[in-house]
């Protein structure tokens, strides 16, 4: 495989005047803050630990500054994009800065929430500069969707990234904390400042790493019997368990029984828990109906 110009990487200059070109402004709406310097598009490639036998699948390339990095090194890569202009100028950037790679590039013009299958191969890795407005969602429904992702590496806002990485106990773990570590091992993997984007975001950012669980949580409830405890146990956080989980279980007596069959105080709150705990918790449930019916909040 022969080697990119070392100036294949798009720059500041690269990006306001790609974005010139297309008309492109970035929006709020869309939480799209460009990345501009090829330093960290690097760094964020070699935290991601990406091999050259991966296959990686990227949410949100916008102007295409990750995507080109993830080229200099994975076997393949794959980028999902909803914006319609954006998706339409990727392919040309990618033939025209990195023409011996552009074979190993394939775009899918779509909206990450509702993609469920991606061309073969498969996915080894996620790697995204994620939308903050949208950033716990779409790791969620790709973990889930894609269980050949073995790592992810995410860079998101730094309040995210912190609650994503938080253990239980701590003030900022919550839902999204415990159904990202249903899938994976979860950690902080470095920030990242504000200069590197355009625009320059009011907020700091924050690198995620998450490593596939080689073993599933051994229970047996499913993944919605068990996230609907979860968003029950966090809806009144300041409540203790046996409260908080008195509409999931059909009464507070009835959360009592299922939470001392399955070996946590009732007197605890959601934030001491750990997925496993909460696994249990569902196995005890006696409203299965409710559990099955309840649909997941992805916060």
């Amino acid at each position: 495989m022969s080697s990119p110009s070392p100036d294949a990487l798009l720059g500041p200059a690269d990006i306001r005047e790609l974005a010139a070109v297309l008309g492109v402004r970035p929006t709020k709406q869309r939480g799209q803050n460009f990345v501009i310097d090829a330093n960290t598009v690097r760094r964020i490639v070699r935290t991601a630990g990406v091999r050259d036998d991966d296959v990686v699948v990227e949410v949100g390339p916008g102007l295409g500054s990750l995507t080109l990095g993830l080229l200099e090194t994975a076997d393949r890569v794959t980028a999902v994009e909803i914006d319609d202009v954006l998706a339409a100028a990727l392919p040309a950037t990618i033939a025209a800065r990195m023409p011996d790679r552009a074979d190993r590039f394939q775009l899918v013009h779509s909206d990450a929430m509702h993609v469920t299958n991606l061309p073969a191969p498969s996915p080894t890795a996620l790697v995204a500069n994620l939308p903050y407005n949208v950033a716990v969602p779409v790791l969620l429904h790709m973990l889930d969707t894609f269980p050949s992702i073995e790592r992810t590496l995410v860079m998101v806002q730094a309040e995210v990234a912190d609650r994503l990485a938080a253990p239980p106990g701590s003030k900022v773990y919550g839902v999204p904390s415990v159904k990202a570590n249903w899938y994976a091992e979860v950690k902080r993997a470095g920030s990242i400042g504000r200069n590197v984007f355009w625009p320059a975001p009011n907020v700091d950012s924050g690198l995620v790493a998450l490593t596939r669980r080689t073993e599933p949580i051994k229970t047996t409830a499913s993944k919605r019997e068990v996230f609907a405890v979860v968003d029950a146990a966090f809806a009144q956080r300041r409540k203790t368990l046996r409260a908080a989980l008195a509409g999931w279980a059909g009464s507070a007596a009835a959360a009592e029984t299922a939470l001392v069959a399955a070996g946590v105080s009732p007197q605890a709150r959601g934030e001491s828990l750990t997925v496993e705990e909460f696994a249990r918790i569902a196995e005890h449930a006696e409203h299965t109906e409710r559990a099955e019916n309840k649909e997941p909040v992805q916060q």
